[in-house]
């Protein structure tokens, strides 16, 4: 198996921390990011990661060199101009039949080969992992009619979601849909696809999982590092 890893964003989000650094290399613990995120997709069998870097490219190269130290066979593709989160790809040449795409934020123990698998079975163009959260909104929220008049009123509604956890599968004939040299992000791909009736799947997962972009999700990684530790051993 191959992965890419999408390690360009400026981590804006995690301002201070990713003042003088880039986000993929922001510390959990003795590791950055991004090597936590490695070391888990070289435990499920892959032997090379792309890495799609742009901001502070330079620390990135210089921290993971060629991937010897991890087992793994990196190479580094450099956006001269920001393509967004997909159009990275396009730039990266003889990728696999199918691959792993995943954010440089990600931290997780799912479970890489039983997601491939999944992939392949399904016969699927895209296959996103998923998980559910519950976003409750702290305010009581009313429903008015076109006279003002309140209809319904809830008092802290929640909903339950399932969002992207930034770890996905995509077929390489996706690629014909990702424009050259041009800003294409994931929900322009999403968009395109389901335009055009491919088929999209969906991977639901309700294990560990940190989207270190977030700053409280920054937080719990530093508080729960021991278990973090344990998903490398």
């Amino acid at each position: 198996m191959e992965a890419v890893i999408l390690a360009g964003g400026k981590g804006t989000r995690l301002y201070p921390f990713t003042t003088d650094i880039p986000k993929p290399l922001v510390p959990v613990g003795s590791r950055p990011i991004v090597e936590i995120l490695l070391r888990r997709l070289q435990k499920a069998g892959v032997s090379r990661a792309h890495l799609a870097v742009s901001h502070l490219a330079e620390q990135v190269i210089k921290t993971l060199g060629n991937g010897q130290q991890l087992s793994l066979d990196i190479k580094y593709t450099i956006e001269d101009t920001p393509l967004g989160t997909v159009g990275p790809l396009k730039l990266i040449s003889a990728l696999p039949e199918h691959f792993i795409v995943a954010n440089g934020d990600v931290i997780s123990d799912i479970n890489i080969t039983d997601l491939y698998q999944y992939h392949l079975k399904s016969d699927s163009l895209l296959t996103i992992a998923v998980q559910k959260r519950t976003e409750r909104i702290d305010y009581g929220v009313l429903q008015s009619d076109s006279t003002g008049r309140v209809i319904t009123f809830t008092e802290k509604p929640a909903s339950e979601l399932f969002v992207s956890m930034g770890i996905y599968i995509f077929a390489r004939d996706i690629l014909r849909y990702v424009p050259d040299g041009k800003p294409f992000g994931f929900d322009n791909l999403v968009l395109t696809l389901l335009e055009h009736r491919e088929r999209v799947m969906s991977y639901p997962y309700s294990g560990f999982w940190l989207d270190i972009g977030r700053p409280d999700d920054y937080e719990r990684a530093i508080r729960e590092i021991d278990i973090i530790e344990q998903m490398l051993k």
